[in-house]
C-alpha cells in the first residue's frame, strides 16, 4: 500500500526572510498556487498562498513573506495517503508538506496526485447538490484576461466558468494563462478570455452522483467542475468538496 513517501515531489520552498517580490515571481509564473516556507534549519514554518502574495505591490521590495505565512499541514514519509487526504480536506490546501525525523522538509504531496488514488480506494457518497459550493465567481467571454488575473487575487480561486449570454461556454484557469504566456499584469491585458479559455466546458448537474462528478474531475484533470441546471451555472465542485464525501480512516 502506498504511503506519503511514494508520492513525494519537489515543491516551491521559500525562507521566511525571502522578499515577497521573489515569492510573487515563483508563484505567478508557475503552476503551483502555494509555496512552503521553511526556517533557517529547513524546518516547516508554514505556507503562503498565491492570492495573498499577489496582493503585494511589485514595488514593495522590502516586504518579506513572513507576514503572509499560514499554518501548513504536514506528515512524515510513512503516513498513509488517507491521512494526507484528511489533512488536505481539513486545511483546504493543494499540498501537504512531508518532513523527515529531524523536522526538515523533504518535499510535498500534491492534491492532484493523491486524489485519484483515494478515489480508487473509497467511493464518494451523496449527490453533487449536497456538497457543491453555490458561491460561483464567473467571467464573461469578452472580458479581458487581466480580469482573470485580478480574480485569482481577489477570490483565491484558480479557475472560473466563462459565460456568454448567461450560458456556460468554457473555463478559464491559471493553467490556461500560463500556457498562453499571459500571466503578467499588462501582458496582452486586453486580450479576450474566449481567446485562451478551454472549451468545451466539462460540467455536471445538481442531481448527479458525487462519484460521477469525481470521475469527470479525474478523467479531464480539472480542478473545478461547474454545476449546471436548466442551462445556468448554479454551483461549482472541486476536489476538496469530493474529499468531504470520502470516509477516510486515518492512522
Amino acid at each position: 500500500m502506498k504511503s506519503a513517501a511514494d508520492l513525494l515531489c519537489e515543491v516551491p520552498l521559500l525562507s521566511s526572510d525571502d522578499r515577497a517580490t521573489r515569492a510573487r515571481s515563483v508563484l505567478r509564473d508557475d503552476h503551483f498556487r502555494e509555496a512552503l516556507v521553511v526556517d533557517g534549519r529547513g524546518a516547516l514554518a508554514g505556507y503562503i498562498d498565491i492570492s495573498d502574495i499577489l496582493r503585494v505591490g511589485a514595488t514593495r521590495s522590502n516586504v518579506t513573506v513572513d507576514g503572509f505565512v499560514r499554518e501548513a499541514p504536514s506528515v512524515g514519509p510513512d503516513a498513509s495517503l488517507e491521512r494526507v487526504g484528511a489533512l488536505l480536506r481539513e486545511y483546504r490546501t493543494d499540498s501537504v508538506a512531508v518532513a523527515g525525523p529531524d523536522g526538515r522538509v523533504l518535499g510535498g504531496i500534491l492534491l492532484a496526485e493523491v486524489f485519484p488514488i483515494l478515489l480508487s480506494r473509497h467511493e464518494p457518497r451523496g449527490l453533487v447538490s449536497e456538497l457543491m459550493s453555490t458561491r460561483v465567481v464567473t467571467v464573461e467571454a469578452d472580458d479581458p484576461v487581466s480580469r482573470v488575473q485580478a480574480l485569482v487575487q481577489e477570490s483565491g480561486f484558480s479557475a472560473f466558468p466563462v459565460l456568454k449570454r448567461r450560458q456556460l461556454v468554457g473555463m478559464i484557469s491559471r493553467r490556461d494563462l500560463l500556457a498562453s504566456g499571459r500571466t503578467r499584469q499588462g501582458t496582452d491585458g486586453k486580450l479576450a478570455v474566449e481567446a485562451v479559455m478551454t472549451t468545451p466546458a466539462i460540467a455536471t448537474a445538481p442531481d448527479a452522483a458525487v462519484r460521477d462528478a469525481a470521475a469527470l474531475i479525474c478523467r479531464h484533470d480539472i480542478s473545478r467542475l461547474p454545476v449546471v441546471e436548466n442551462g445556468r451555472v448554479v454551483g461549482i465542485m472541486d476536489r476538496h468538496d469530493v474529499l468531504r464525501a470520502l470516509a477516510l480512516a486515518v492512522d
